[in-house]
């Protein structure tokens, strides 16, 4: 008896690793589908999330195959793309920005989906946080609920604010959703709130002539494909026009921007790899809890500060994650 225990036992044991052996040369394959750019623009997050798989055995070229495809900023090209990647049957895509979940979701019902979303809330890519169901899951901001947090930020630095505008790219619905939040904030704050569209970066030009004209005193940004694409020709023009402006990340306020409060992208690209993990070894998306970010980050670019001739309170000195000198 004790022999045909010790058998079973041994079986159960072994069971798992001769699975692993007899997938010892599967060449797993992920599909990346963006929104943006294959240009570099964001380099250290395209790498965050690849050592972050090497970190869990997954090397590409030897046990992993990655298929990208991008946008370009264009949304109109999502649809397209995302059948494209669907039809491969790879064993995950991850996808990125909420215009591209929404195409992929589209495209398929049945390949697992690990997104890192803007807010898939407010822009209808899920009704539940901890039980996603289906084949989708990964990491969302909540960027509607720190809408308000930025504008409370630029009150404290400019105590006297009276008109803020807010740039954002309405072709994004989870944007439409978080400049409606900053609005209702700064209306409680008693400013004066001005909505600047921009779905083309041709009209980034003409919005800050329109700020001029209407004697705006700060601006908030908000963070898209678009915004990050051209995240130079903004944070030059709010330089050149003078104008206090807050960003949606630390890589507007690296980029010379004034400001930032966000999430850190780094964290989020490097927890989708975990969920990329699980799901390469078996688990089912519907199952894995939808996260959000713990860490959200004040970077101060005083250098930009000091160009403007702007004072950063000592109060807002001290909250800071990262000051830019």
């Amino acid at each position: 008896m004790r022999r045909i225990g010790l058998a079973v036992v041994l079986a159960v044991l072994l069971a798992p690793l001769a699975a692993e052996a007899q997938e010892a040369g599967k060449l797993y394959r992920i599909a990346f589908l963006s929104a943006g750019s294959r240009s570099p623009t964001l380099p250290h997050l395209g790498v965050a999330w690849i050592q972050a798989l090497r970190d869990r055995g997954w090397v590409e070229g030897q046990n992993l195959v990655i298929d990208y495809r991008y946008a370009e900023g264009r949304y109109d090209l999502l649809p397209v793309l995302a059948a494209d990647l669907a039809r491969t049957k790879p064993d995950v895509i991850f996808v990125v920005t909420d215009p591209a979940i929404k195409a992929a979701k589209n495209a398929t019902s049945t390949v697992p989906l690990v997104m890192i979303a803007c807010d898939a809330v407010a822009a209808g890519l899920i009704t539940s946080l901890a039980r996603p169901g289906g084949n989708l899951t990964g990491i969302t901001c909540i960027s509607s609920e720190i809408a308000g947090k930025r504008i409370e930020l630029l009150k404290e630095h400019l105590p006297r604010l009276v008109r803020a505008a807010v740039l954002y790219n309405p072709n994004d619905p989870g944007k439409a959703v978080e400049w409606r939040e900053t609005e209702a904030s700064g209306l409680k704050l008693g400013l004066k709130m001005r909505a600047l569209p921009v779905r083309d970066p041709k009209e980034i030009d003409a919005s800050f002539a329109v700020m001029a004209r209407e004697g705006t005193d700060a601006l908030i940004v908000l963070g898209d494909t678009l915004t990050i694409l051209h995240r130079q020709q903004l944070v030059s023009l709010a330089m050149k026009y003078r104008l206090p402006t807050i960003y949606a990340y630390r890589e507007f306020a690296a980029s010379g921007g004034l400001m930032s409060y966000g999430p850190d992208l780094t964290e989020m690209f490097r927890a989708a790899a975990i969920y990329i993990d699980k799901i390469l070894r078996g688990a089912k998306p519907g199952d894995l809890p939808i996260e959000q970010p713990t860490k959200f980050e004040l970077v101060i670019n005083m250098k930009t500060a000091k160009a403007l001739g702007l004072t950063i309170p000592q109060t807002l000195l001290l909250r800071a994650d990262q000051l830019i000198e």
